[in-house]
């Protein structure tokens, strides 16, 4: 082999070689780059699993308060049948209760019912009246203790079937979870929720985990400001039974797929304080739970998991939200797999193919920022409709009945007065009639500018409707603040309204006064006497100002 020959061979080899080092070359940046967009790909989706278990968490922790306050104002409802005559006649009760219609949207709630403290002194006297209301063989069990001083029965619970018609007579505070729950709802005067109770099988239901709500209910009239005088004047409890799952169950809006909601009593969550498992094929938490979760231990690497509180009637539970292994899927944003397989398949077009992939997320990701700010913006506007009314600004009667409730308790606290005002517009059903509703409600605006610019920061002016408002001054000196306050604020509204369109307006207003605590010791009895004092008003001719008068 001449020279030449050789170094033509070895400039083909040479050429090959660097042929098969420049595909190697390409083979492996192409591969590299795949593998830095897949996993790339999966961290994304790694933390949009995240957020996502964290919104539905949240979500979910959110109906689960709404729920609870729905309940809570049904057991307010019947404190107040209460509140208002002790002696309720049993059907009386059962009639309101039926008429509440209590349907999907309390589904868990087993019922509402009475439970009646009485003294040990008191038992044949309390057993003989209520076999004549019943006509059955009324007993108290579990038969009390001769130590104990008294007992607190349940001596009805609608509807009266199935398991409640059972519940009759059974001594609520011979078990220590209720009796705690209901101490504490006797001493603070507000709801107190149970622990986790297991509720028995009943009408070919199976026995369920549940709770049990109290509210309080004291004698009519007398005092329960101080923990003393509430012990004193305990006449005896609202309640309601629930079963979780049920609860679950009926709750609005749809549960996330690929997910395990897991509700726990308490911030601990053990197997001992399961109250709920979604998951169809986890039977026994004893078994598949290991006593405490651990992350590193019971969940696989790939799984993520959520926690959320919620507290209620001085309990805490624990919403922890786990994810399946196919929660990913479920999402539909895990792209990892086609990048994976275009990098392999076609090397030779990665480039255009990552642009497309990058551009197309990442305007993926800016409509999701875009529909994450709509959200926001939407339970802010839903937050503050809650609280305000939409047309004047001012508070609604949800967040006025706060405050006023505060307003009396600080006023309990610092034996102070304050003053509640009720006022109408009077004739304004002529404007809305004449010149149509939009005139009628820019009226009502410049009504309420103008009201508030009569009160000090610290009072609240809130509408209740229509043309109907209420004043509150938590703090006064004496009663003729409050009248120097509502005759300003008559005189402001007295005055001629110019509104859009030209249109000159002249109204009026009545206004009643009740005072605390000469004229109530609540809301709800303030409420009706300003309500009472404004209406005196109108009947004496309107455009005027008028206190409450007892007589």
């Amino acid at each position: 082999m001449n020279h030449q020959t050789s170094y033509y061979l070895n400039h083909q080899l040479s050429r090959h070689f660097s042929r098969q080092l420049v595909v190697l070359l390409i083979l492996s940046m192409s591969l590299g780059l795949s593998y830095l967009l897949w996993k790339h790909e999966k961290n994304n989706a790694l933390l949009e699993v995240r957020a996502t278990l964290d919104f539905n968490v949240r979500d979910i922790s959110s109906r689960i308060e709404q729920r609870m306050a729905s309940s809570e104002q049904v057991l307010r409802g019947a404190q107040g049948v209460f509140t208002i005559s002790e002696s309720v006649q049993r059907k009386d009760f059962a009639n309101y209760i039926n008429m509440l219609q209590l349907g999907a949207d309390h589904a868990g709630m087993e019922g509402v019912g009475i439970i009646l403290s009485v003294a040990s002194d008191s038992f044949e006297q309390h057993i003989a009246v209520m076999r004549q209301q019943t006509s059955g063989e009324y007993q108290i069990y579990p038969l009390p203790n001769p130590a104990i001083t008294f007992a607190a029965p349940i001596i009805q619970l609608e509807p009266a079937i199935g398991r409640n018609r059972k519940m009759l007579g059974f001594d609520t505070y011979s078990d220590p979870v209720q009796k705690v729950a209901m101490e504490r709802a006797r001493d603070s005067g507000a709801i107190a929720v149970t622990a986790m109770l297991k509720l028995p099988a009943a009408d070919n239901v199976p026995a369920q985990n549940g709770f049990y709500i109290y509210l309080p209910i004291y004698k009519d009239g007398s005092p329960h400001d101080t923990q003393e005088t509430r012990r004193a004047n305990l006449l005896g409890w609202v309640f309601a039974p629930f079963r979780v799952a049920e609860v679950m169950a009926s709750l609005y809006g749809e549960n996330p797929r690929a997910t395990d909601i897991c509700i726990y009593d308490g911030v601990e969550p053990t197997a001992a304080n399961l109250m709920y498992d979604s998951a169809t094929l986890r039977r026994d938490a004893s078994v598949t739970k290991p006593a405490r979760l651990d992350l590193n231990k019971v969940i696989k690497p790939q799984l993520l998991q959520a926690t959320e509180y919620v507290s209620n009637g001085g309990r805490s539970w624990t919403i922890v939200m786990t994810s399946s292994s196919g929660v990913d899927k479920a999402i539909g944003n895990d792209k990892s797999t086609l990048i994976a397989a275009s990098g392999i398949l076609l090397s030779a077009l990665l480039s255009v193919l990552a642009w497309v992939l990058l551009s197309g997320r990442e305007r993926a990701l800016t409509l999701a920022r875009e529909m994450t700010k709509e959200l926001r913006e939407s339970e802010a506007r839903f937050r503050y409709l809650a609280q305000y009314d939409e047309l004047s600004g001012l508070p609604n009667r949800a967040m006025f009945k706060d405050r006023l409730r505060h307003a009396i308790v600080q006023a309990k606290r610092d034996k102070s007065l304050l003053a509640l005002m009720y006022l109408d517009l009077d004739k304004f059903k002529p404007i809305n009639d004449n010149l149509g509703h939009h005139v009628g409600d820019m009226l009502l605006r410049a009504v309420a500018e103008r009201m508030q610019q009569c009160v000090r920061e610290s009072d609240t002016v809130a509408r209740m409707g229509g043309d109907e408002f209420m004043i509150l001054l938590p703090v006064i000196e004496l009663e003729q603040d409050a009248l120097l306050v509502a005759e300003k604020i008559r005189a402001a509204i007295s005055e001629p309204f110019e509104v859009s369109g030209g249109h000159i307006l002249q109204v009026s207003c009545s206004i009643g006064i009740a005072l605390y605590p000469q004229h109530g010791n609540d809301e709800i009895e303030l409420s009706k006497n300003a309500d009472n004092a404004m209406y005196r008003a109108k009947e004496l001719g309107r455009d005027r100002v008028k206190v409450f008068d007892p007589a």
